[in-house]
């Protein structure tokens, strides 16, 4: 790992982006055709995106700091100031390479759609029909439908969470722009799929049926998703690193559920679904890589928010149009865990300052439990629900002698973990949530994977589900 934070490439670093970098422009080259070329012609574009956002982390550094956008690290002795929303590098690069792969899953159906005289408007019942000797073809428009309203969703959270990053915008004025950035796919899912039952677990069925049609409530639920993924990441943040690699711990099990699908020996209807997933989450994983290099610890650049809605977006994305949305909340249950965990602050019933963060002690140089000092006494009711959670080791409280709260830990996932097993180096922090993060979400494919037939009846391998 790079331990300058100069703008400029050294030698070694510029020899390796240049080959990776050629490599995948001559891999882009040679993959238009046959069944697995786009696939492949993904993971090259994942190269160029790595290489891309690297670079352009590396040199566009001190121009985001002369241009007002830096922090200082408060984890460290020396708080020197740093690059920060450098996520914003990282979505930029990543929606020019989504935008120019486009051509490469639709290049056959492009192809048989311009030949013998621009057939591309005919509606055939069929994929393929033979008529006065000439091959006439419907191209998938749902599909390019559902490539071009993702973009529009990315790019539209995008240049939202720029906005924060420039404005320092209130959260609880920010919560519901994730969900405006997402009526474009809402609207494509309306048109093109458009499903909004689901399938009800058999201990239910004598009750609500074998599919429960959920309506409106559907698209409320989808819209809630929307909100939630980019927002989980934000709230569990902090510390250098945490937010790139959690949302990469998350991707990579996506990618193994994807595979999950696309390797079975039986034919499955949601093979394009999973293939679109690949599609999105390939090169979000090359830019992301490439974020994280720079910001693990010690943190050269700050991500920024922009990175956090940027990358909730992508999940909430292939989620939905990839119509897996449960399976996908299976691998947030510690986000989901924070986010509950962290209500009664985000809701001011308790209270909360402005940052959250684990506080650094220098004198030892580890990250220990920041606390919310209570200047007056909090309500009886409140006092009950903190000293409760106290006993139950999901807080720790500080009384004075008249056994009045003076203090109380805040709630996050990351404090808590120092409540639980002590004081930690940051980096040490960072590796045991992650750690945390990938055996709950193995475990939650598992289960998705193992115990759906008793749910459901349904075999999830050969496709009926």
């Amino acid at each position: 790992m790079a331990t300058s934070s100069a703008s400029a490439l050294s030698f070694t670093e510029t020899l390796s982006l240049l080959s990776l970098s050629l490599a995948s422009f001559a891999v882009i080259a040679n993959t238009f055709q046959g069944d697995g070329a786009p696939l492949v012609a993904s993971l090259a574009f994942s190269g160029l995106a790595f290489a891309s956002s690297y670079s352009m982390i590396r040199w566009l550094g001190p121009t985001f700091m002369k241009a007002g956008l830096k922090g200082k690290d408060m984890s460290k002795v020396n708080k020197k100031e740093i690059p920060e929303t450098m996520g914003a590098v990282c979505a930029v690069v990543y929606l020019l390479i989504i935008t120019v792969f486009i051509p490469f899953p639709f290049y056959k159906d492009i192809v048989a759609a311009t030949s013998g005289g621009g057939n591309r408007d005919v509606v055939l019942e069929t994929i393929e029909h033979v008529q006065n000797g000439r091959f006439l073809h419907k191209f998938p428009h749902n599909k390019l439908a559902s490539y071009l309203s993702a973009i529009l969703t990315v790019q539209s959270i995008s240049i939202l969470g720029i906005g924060d990053d420039l404005f320092d915008i209130r959260w609880r004025h920010k919560f519901f722009i994730p969900g405006i950035a997402s009526i474009p796919l809402l609207i494509v899912y309306f048109v093109d799929f458009g499903v909004t039952h689901i399938v009800v677990p058999i201990p239910l069925r004598p009750y609500l049926g074998e599919l429960l049609q959920l309506g409106p409530l559907y698209y409320l639920y989808m819209f809630a998703i929307a909100i939630f993924c980019p927002n989980s990441i934000n709230i569990l943040a902090g510390i250098n690193g945490i937010e790139v690699s959690q949302s990469l711990v998350i991707a990579c099990l996506l990618v193994i559920n994807d595979c999950y699908y696309l390797l079975n020996p039986y034919p499955h209807p949601a093979t394009d679904s999973h293939l679109f997933s690949l599609y999105m989450l390939l090169p979000f994983i090359g830019v992301s890589l490439a974020l994280w290099w720079h910001n693990w610890y010690p943190s050269r650049v700050f991500v920024g928010d922009t990175y956090c809605y940027f990358a909730g977006m992508v999940f909430a994305v292939v989620g939905i149009l990839g119509h897996f949305s449960k399976t996908l909340l299976l691998l947030f249950i510690p986000q989901i865990f924070n986010f509950i965990y962290s209500a009664p602050q985000l809701f001011r019933i308790v209270e909360c300052p402005r940052h959250r963060l684990p506080r650094f002690n220098a004198r030892t140089n580890l990250m220990e439990p920041s606390v919310t000092e209570w200047v007056s006494p909090p309500k009886p009711v409140i006092v009950i629900f903190l000293k409760v959670l106290h006993q139950l080791h999901l807080l720790r409280v500080t009384t004075n002698e008249k056994g009045i709260i003076t203090e109380s830990t805040n709630f996050t996932l990351l404090n808590l973990w120092l409540v639980w097993f002590g004081p930690k180096r940051e980096d040490r922090l960072a590796i045991e949530i992650l750690a945390m993060q990938t055996v709950v979400g193995l475990f939650g494919l598992f289960v998705r994977h193992n115990f759906a037939l008793l749910l459901f009846e349904k075999d999830n391998l050969k496709g009926i589900l």
